[in-house]
Order: structure tokens, then C-alpha cells, then sequence
């Protein structure tokens, strides 16, 4: 009787392809779709419609999977830092890596969309404007703004081109350039003057910028609109870059001292939910400003 053929080296190839197939097929959904993939999208979709984030439980639930199935597709995303898991409530939010993906489509539209509720709190915490600008050139622009409960409200529009070197958020972002790019802010900026206590010597700007960078914090003391006094905080994105300023104005005579203080810590507060917003953990978005390059 004649021998059996030797197996060929691709047999075994072929006998594993043709079970990953059918383990693939076996994994597809009802519309064609690898069932996994689906389930991950489903997850994370889940997670993001949740601010305060979810747990594995309410995941689960909510979804209709069982929870080993979910630990292990919610574990594999933590790896791949799509999902992260808050420390204290062990509870799962939006990760980096996902903000990365999604960074590149954050126009000024979308970024006003995320800042809007933000403004709405710490207008009603303070009773004062809100305002959230970003750089344009050698100005600032405000993209979103909200109305405080107070009388006498800045009638600024959004949309308008303000100068930088005389209003507390646009020296939030001269502050988040690098030293080489600040440098060549005030060789190709006139410093123009709107008040008696506008800056206008670039030395006395270094110092105040500088001041900013370790603080954190910027105030405008009726150096742009002789009745008004303003505080602004940095707001970071996912890398911790500064890509934004968020702060309230008002009347002179109502921001006395001790007020400026208690709202400075209100604006604070309000920088670090936009920049976890944007994907910055809680712990990273009170680091002092970190310049951009």
C-alpha cells in the first residue's frame, strides 16, 4: 500500500487560517460587522454620553454584555489609552489617545461648543461675564461668551479681535508662547496704549508675562476698557498644551480684592473642567502654564 503524503509546511498554515475564519465569521454581527469592534464602539460611545463616566456595572447593563466580555474589551482600550479609569471612583472616562484622534476636527465651532457650559457655570457662580478666546495672529479672538446675573455686562461680541498685550485672556496665551515666539510678539506688535494703565513698555510686559507663567493666573486692571477688570486662566488640550483662555470681566467697583480672589479661584476651577474636557486628567490641568512650542 502506497504511503501516506508527507504534510506540506503550508498545511498547517492553511488548517489555522481557515479556523481564524471561522472564528472571525463566528464574530461578525447581524450587519456584517466584527461583532468585537462593534461592542468596543459601542462602549466607548456609552462611556462619552457620561460626564462623570461609567463603571463596569452600568456598562454592562446598559449595554446588554455580559461582564467579563466588557472587562476584557473596556481593559484592552485602557491599554491602548482610548479609556482611562479615574483613581478615587474607579469610574471610566474618554482617554487621550481618543482625544488625539479627535483633536484634528476641533474647529473654533466645536471648541465653543465644549466651553459654552462651562461659561454658563462660572457665569453663575460669579455673576459676571464669561469669555473663552483663542490666539488669531497677533490678537486674540473671543469664540464663546456668556451673560452674568449682574448689572452693567460687557456688550462685547463674540467674534471680535481684541489686543493681547492689554486684556487678561489674551496674556494667558502670549504667556503660553515660547520665550523665541514672545520675542517676536513684541518686536512686531506695537504695544499700543487704551488707558493710563495699559502696558506699553515691552520690559514691564516681560515681567508681567513671566509673573503669569508662574501663577497661572492673569488679571487685566482697566488696561484695555478703563472700567473693567478681568481674570483668566489658561485652558490645555490633551498634550497639556495651552490652546485656549477662559475668564469673566466686570465693573471696577464690584471686583473689589476679596472678590477677585474668591472669583480667581472660580476661574481656575473652570480652566481645569475645559482642559479635562479637552482630555487633560483632573491632576495634570492645574500644572502651571506649559509653553507651547
Amino acid at each position: 500500500p502506497s504511503e501516506p503524503l508527507p504534510l506540506s509546511p503550508a498545511m498547517p498554515m492553511v488548517e489555522n487560517a481557515a479556523r481564524s475564519e471561522d472564528a472571525e465569521r463566528g464574530e461578525r454581527g447581524e450587519r456584517g460587522g466584527i461583532q468585537s469592534i462593534e461592542r468596543a464602539f459601542a462602549i466607548l460611545e456609552e462611556i462619552a454620553r457620561h460626564r462623570e463616566g461609567a463603571s463596569l456595572a452600568e456598562i454592562s447593563r446598559r449595554l446588554g454584555l455580559h461582564s467579563s466580555t466588557t472587562f476584557h474589551l473596556v481593559q484592552t482600550m485602557v491599554a491602548l489609552g482610548y479609556v482611562r479609569q479615574m483613581p478615587e471612583s474607579k469610574r471610566y472616562r474618554p482617554g487621550r489617545a481618543l482625544f488625539a484622534l479627535a483633536s484634528a476636527c476641533l474647529d473654533e465651532i466645536e471648541l465653543a461648543r465644549l466651553a459654552i457650559p462651562v461659561l454658563e457655570s462660572l457665569s453663575a457662580a460669579t455673576g459676571e461675564t464669561a469669555h473663552f478666546a483663542i490666539r488669531s495672529g497677533m490678537n486674540i479672538l473671543v469664540i464663546a461668551k456668556t451673560p452674568g446675573s449682574g448689572a452693567f455686562q460687557l456688550a462685547e461680541r463674540v467674534g471680535v479681535a481684541r489686543p493681547a498685550h492689554c486684556t487678561a485672556l489674551g496674556k494667558v496665551l502670549l504667556a503660553a508662547l515660547h520665550p523665541e515666539a514672545f520675542e517676536r510678539y513684541l518686536s512686531r506688535t506695537e504695544l499700543q496704549r487704551f488707558t493710563p494703565k495699559t502696558i506699553t513698555e515691552p520690559d514691564l510686559l516681560r515681567q508681567e508675562i513671566a509673573r503669569i507663567r508662574h501663577d497661572g493666573i492673569a488679571f487685566d486692571d482697566g488696561e484695555f476698557e478703563p472700567e473693567l477688570r478681568c481674570i483668566a486662566a489658561p485652558v490645555q488640550d490633551f498634550t497639556a498644551a495651552v490652546i485656549g483662555a477662559i475668564g469673566i470681566s466686570g465693573p471696577l467697583w464690584r471686583f473689589s480684592l476679596p472678590v477677585i480672589a474668591r472669583h480667581t479661584e472660580a476661574v481656575r476651577a473652570a480652566a481645569r473642567r475645559l482642559s479635562e474636557d479637552m482630555g487633560v486628567p483632573q491632576p495634570d490641568a492645574d500644572d502651571r502654564l506649559r509653553t507651547a512650542r
